[in-house]
């Protein structure tokens, strides 16, 4: 993606973004960019500004871990963005990770569970935001999109998707923060890379949002949506690791019981499917 390693990249965007008074540094004289100086980056780590130099640059990609947790202290990192940073050094040794087949692949008994939620809008997610198996509801609240294929498509390049989110800022937000959090375990991921430059190749806001290296799981969150016939969806969602493939996610969407969105779910599940539920062969074009 650059010249330099993720690790100098993180750096770099997370140094740019911080300023002085932030960092609880005075701003003495004036400055071409608003961030923190590299020598003082350093200066608050307790290294030698040559070595944090070394970092950013690439040109040292083993610091320790004493090192690092002192970087994400300068940084004011949060836990975890502080996680990520220590993930980087170890995964510029990695050659791609596992195989995107591997990836991609949904146990049966995990797609058999989709299926016994009826009542439950359920989906499965790959590290990039590939959306691998879903159950018929799920299917329904997204039947707004050209395709339910992968979450930032959805998000940035489907015209659906400002219509879709009630606040499609803060949906852009958590899909880059996502993908950058995913992309930390593995920068090298053919996969992730080639969703991550389809994106910033035809989003503007999805390239802006990856410049600043911000890093956020999913959590458990409110999902105000609006549905193309059934209207405005208020719902819960959680997220949970798949134990056996843990580069999965298993996400599940739930309504408050007896509210309207609760009668605007129990309305979605009388629409005909229009497309098969996965596993997609191979994975889902983003074009």
């Amino acid at each position: 993606m650059s010249d330099s390693t993720p690790l100098g990249e993180f750096l770099r965007a997370r140094r740019e973004g911080l300023t002085p008074h932030e960092a609880g540094l005075p701003a003495h004289g004036r400055r071409r960019v608003p961030g923190l100086r590299r020598e003082e980056v350093a200066l608050l780590a307790g290294v030698s500004p040559d070595y944090y130099t070394r970092l950013e640059q690439g040109r040292e990609t083993s610091p320790s871990p004493q090192v690092i947790d002192a970087i994400a202290v300068a940084l004011r990192l949060d836990g975890e963005a502080h996680d990520h940073l220590r993930r980087l050094p170890r995964a510029a040794h990695l050659r791609g990770g596992a195989p995107t087949g591997g990836r991609d692949r949904v146990s049966p008994q995990l797609r058999q569970l989709l299926d016994s939620w009826p009542d439950t809008p359920a989906f499965v997610l790959g590290p990039a935001l590939d959306v691998l198996a879903y159950n018929a509801l799920a299917a329904a609240v997204h039947s707004g999109f050209r395709r339910f294929d992968n979450l930032a498509r959805m998000v940035f390049l489907d015209p659906a998707g400002r219509d879709f989110h009630q606040d499609w800022a803060r949906a852009a937000h958590s899909c880059a923060s996502e993908i950058r959090a995913a992309y930390g375990h593995d920068p090298a991921c053919p996969r992730m890379n080639e969703v991550v430059e389809t994106l910033r190749a035809q989003s503007p806001e999805f390239a802006e949002l990856w410049s600043r290296h911000e890093v956020k799981g999913k959590t458990r969150r409110e999902k105000l949506l609006v549905h193309p016939e059934v209207g405005a969806l208020e719902l819960h969602f959680s997220a949970f690791t798949v134990n056996d493939a843990p580069h999965q996610q298993l996400v599940v969407y739930q309504a408050e019981p007896a509210s309207a969105t609760a009668a605007a779910l129990a309305e979605l599940r009388t629409v005909p499917a229009t497309e098969a539920r996965g596993p997609w062969v191979g994975v889902p074009h983003l074009g």
